[in-house]
């Protein structure tokens, strides 16, 4: 991390590989961006700060819209909307936006998330067991405490990775009969106690958080509507931005920017669904060849971004575009 990067944090919430985003992003004067996962509104505040452009800021979280309504004071071009970021194509036609110049978007939790016990995200904090981001629907609790053993177990596995998946959600049923889980204490205890200490010194209880927390704000559908709305929304010449922060997420990232850009392998000539599968257009450029990651500076100072991997896309101009009727 540089001085750039330091000097657009917010409130002490530093934006993850900042140097890296407006690299591939290009702000340029007169155009108009949008900062899918708001947060702390880090990223804004750069774009705003490097042209003079326009920047719609999306979040689902109400807090987080509050923190950017300060930020807007000081930028009369960033323009607020509260929505999941998947909904973003039909929430701006509302403000007759139809199309723009660049997207970024941070997947996962914010740091704001993260570090306020009382939104239940963290094992590292005791706090009601929440981990809801738009604070609203069923929380963590509800899930732990009310699903049957199996569909637990599940969840951790498949979004968590968790391989002591089915011993976490056995004891997970046998001690919410004795006593519900409300706290985030309570869960990560149990966690620690009934699995082994994980060799790399990560916390036990973090891939069965980071699954509750997927399942609870339907992370993965809304990465998946998210950046099909992004593409969709970007004018020729627009770029999209993705920063991931775990394997999950940087998966979906790679194959729906893959097979925009035509590098989905297509099906063997010698295939019969080859005769009835029509070759797509292809109408993006990959930037990013394999996912850019933090450099060694910015790992030490932010040790939130050692697992950020950054990918890029662009929409072709209209002359480059190939595969499109005339």
């Amino acid at each position: 991390m540089n001085a750039l990067t330091s000097s657009f944090s917010v409130q002490g919430h530093i934006p993850v590989m900042l140097s890296e985003v407006l690299d591939y992003l290009k702000p340029q004067a007169n155009k108009v961006y949008i900062d899918g996962t708001f947060g702390g509104g880090g990223y804004s505040k750069a774009i705003l700060s490097t042209a003079d452009c326009s920047v719609w800021g999306i979040d689902r979280d109400p807090d987080a819209i509050k923190r950017g309504e300060l930020l807007s004071n000081s930028f009369p071009k960033l323009h607020l909307v509260e929505t999941e970021f998947a909904k973003m194509d039909h929430a701006l036609k509302a403000y007759d936006i139809h199309s723009c110049d660049g997207v970024v978007l941070d997947l996962g939790v914010s740091s704001y998330q993260l570090d306020q016990a009382e939104r239940g995200f963290s094992f590292r904090y005791d706090g009601p067991l929440d981990m809801r981001m738009s604070q609203s629907g069923p929380t963590a609790a509800d899930l732990v405490n009310h699903l049957p053993e199996k569909e637990i177990a599940d969840i951790l596995w498949v979004y968590g990775e968790e391989r002591f998946s089915r011993r976490i959600a056995k004891m997970i049923v046998k001690q919410r009969i004795e006593e519900p889980f409300k706290t985030t204490q309570q869960l990560a205890n149990l966690i620690r106690n009934v699995i082994p200490a994980d060799k790399s010194g990560i916390d036990p209880a973090t891939r069965s958080f980071q699954a509750l927390r997927i399942k609870v704000n339907d992370e993965l559908q809304q990465i998946q509507q998210g950046i099909q709305a992004a593409l969709q929304l970007l004018k020729p010449e627009g770029r999209l931005v993705v920063v991931s922060f775990h394997s999950l997420e940087d998966r979906i990232v790679k194959n729906i920017m893959k097979q925009a850009a035509g590098k989905i392998a297509q099906p063997s000539r010698y295939d019969p669904q080859a005769l009835i599968t029509r070759k797509n257009p292809v109408t993006y450029r990959l930037l990013t060849s394999k996912p850019v990651r933090p450099t060694e500076e910015e790992c030490r100072i932010n040790p939130r971004s050692r697992s950020a991997r950054l990918r890029a896309i662009e929409r072709l101009p209209f002359s480059e575009q190939k595969g499109l009727s005339s």
